[in-house]
């Protein structure tokens, strides 16, 4: 008859009390928060059953269901931490470029209207934020019109060069 171990959780202020009952014997622990209590409850549960993989009941208030709740949430909650500040890439000498260049600009003329000041304000900006793409890297401004194919005699200039393959 296989016997289950009970695994009981009590809140003490900011620390967990772990019981752990089973096979004649009863081992506590601590531990700082729900997730380390229940790894706690792993080792303690070891120890009374080494070599094996018996049944444990999670408690919490004498209930499982309760104990389920509380591990879930704390194990879905995201921490909160402070949002990365990602520097502009291509190094310090981009991050230095990037800041002399927004220091360096201007405010619009004051004679353009509010909407071509904004526009051109955000243009400004974007201009200021991105560093500047080498050379290799950027795209062609214009691209060119297709050329038609007159060398060929017979295609039209929009047709494949190729025969459309038949199917049997």
């Amino acid at each position: 008859m296989v016997e289950t171990i009970t695994a009981t959780y009590k809140h003490d202020n900011d620390d967990w009390t772990i019981t752990v009952s089973g096979r004649g014997k009863e081992l506590t622990g601590k531990a700082p928060g729900i997730i380390a209590a229940r790894d706690r409850a792993d080792q303690l549960v070891e120890k009374l059953a080494p070599n094996e993989r018996p049944t444990v009941v999670h408690l919490l208030n004498g209930n499982a269901l309760e104990f389920t709740s509380a591990y879930m949430a704390a194990r879905l909650t995201l921490p909160e931490i402070e949002p990365l500040e990602i520097p502009p890439s291509g190094g310090a000498k981009a991050a230095k470029e990037a800041a002399s260049g927004s220091s360096k600009t201007s405010a619009p003329a004051a004679s353009t209207s509010s909407s071509t000041s904004a526009s051109s304000s955000a243009t400004e900006k974007d201009k200021a934020a991105k560093p500047a793409l080498p050379p290799s890297k950027q795209l062609p401004k214009e691209v060119e019109d297709r050329k038609p194919e007159a060398n060929r005699p017979g295609v039209t200039a929009g047709a494949s060069a190729t025969p459309p393959v038949t199917r049997a």
